[in-house]
């Protein structure tokens, strides 16, 4: 049985397929579907930006025994919701622990990123569930992709970060290949609890992800993360639970830490005084893991936070608020969400130059 759906502002009340009604309730009509044999999607926002970040859940009355969805290319990668129940012989996505399971609805989510240079358009999110006891249920949902409207942002760096030798420029791109490489790779399952963090203390403003950057008078990439100005020497705390799998000095990016948290969703330290971990190191939610500096390509100290969701570069404080807002209740969050392009997160430090991130 397959449904197809456009998620959002056209979503009517009513729609038949193959002879059968399927009704959605006008309170349900921005971000939900229902897809047949009590299997529901709900999205957490049916337009997203360049760099956004949505979250995507299924849910349904019955045990599921396979969730699968796409987004494009990318095969989604499921968590087993907070407070519901997973079927007993079926694995997920999640390292053991002990489920507080409220009801018996079976629910998985998945975070969908939109990569910062994803053209603009409308794109269809495959799903294809399978429920323990009924036909398999199918939906196609449509999600627009607005243009990120980013800033240009012209900045002067030391000449050897824009027109590097040789050696240098062979360097950087081996780096480069082997950041590829790690966020190309999806660990099987979820390594973080609850939402994520501030990485400093004291944090409030971020505003510069995305800018369309001019080095020297030379065009360069996009800021694929969001800058934090702060004294040389701040703590820099992991944002969630996960893995070590780079702690290194990167030429872009200087002293480095990128923590797998799982699911494909990795977290990015860039420019740090100091290394505090080591590769293979797992760390949870508030562990020290470096301290604030300026090495790399930079105009002063700072830190670089990215996040990267299966590859996509997205704007990492919009998974704060994300997974805090849904952790139990999908379809009635607690808080209303504040746009990030009107507010930022702000931060308590003075910055000592504008800081510029590295690749």
């Amino acid at each position: 049985m397959r449904v197809e759906i456009p998620i959002g502002a056209a979503l009517i009340p009513a729609i038949g397929v193959a002879g059968l009604l399927f009704c959605v309730s006008p309170a349900k009509a921005q971000g939900t579907a229902h897809c047949g044999n009590g299997v529901e999607l709900r999205l957490s926002a049916p337009v997203a930006a360049q760099g956004g970040l949505l979250l995507l859940e299924v849910r349904s009355k019955v045990s599921l025994a396979d969730v699968e969805a796409h987004w494009g290319e990318k095969k989604l990668a499921f968590w087993q919701a907070e407070g519901t129940k997973a079927p007993a012989k079926v694995e997920t996505n999640e390292a053991p622990k002990a489920q507080n399971t409220t009801g018996g609805e079976d629910a998985r989510r998945a975070l969908v990123g939109v990569d910062l240079e994803h053209p603009a358009g409308r794109y269809a999110l495959k799903l294809t569930a399978k429920p323990e006891n009924g036909a398999d249920v199918s939906c196609n949902a449509a999600v627009t992709v607005r243009a990120g409207h980013f800033a240009v942002e012209r900045l002067q760096v030391e000449p050897k970060f824009v027109q590097p030798s040789p050696e240098d420029l062979a360097r950087a791109e081996k780096e480069r290949l082997r950041l590829r490489e790690i966020f190309a790779t999806v660990t099987p399952v979820k390594l973080w609890e609850g939402s994520f963090r501030l990485p400093l203390d004291g944090a409030r403003q971020a505003s510069n992800f995305g800018r369309r950057r001019v080095l020297n008078g030379q065009p360069g990439s996009p800021h694929g993360g969001a800058d934090f100005p702060a004294p040389t020497g701040t703590p820099v705390y992991a944002a969630q639970g996960g893995r070590i799998v780079v702690a290194d000095a990167l030429y872009f990016s200087g002293n480095t830490v990128v923590i797998d948290h799982g699911l494909g969703v990795y977290t990015f330290y860039g420019h740090l005084s100091s290394v505090k971990v080591k590769e293979g190191d797992v760390v949870k939610r508030g562990d020290l893991i470096g301290e604030v500096g300026a090495t790399g390509r930079v105009t002063g100290p700072h830190l670089h936070w990215g996040l990267t969701v299966e590859g996509a570069r997205v704007n990492p404080v919009q998974i704060l608020s994300l997974l805090r807002r849904y952790r139990y209740s999908f379809s009635r969050p607690s808080v209303r969400p504040r746009s990030p392009r009107k507010r930022g997160v702000q931060s308590r430090f003075k910055s000592s130059g504008a800081p510029s991130l590295a690749e």
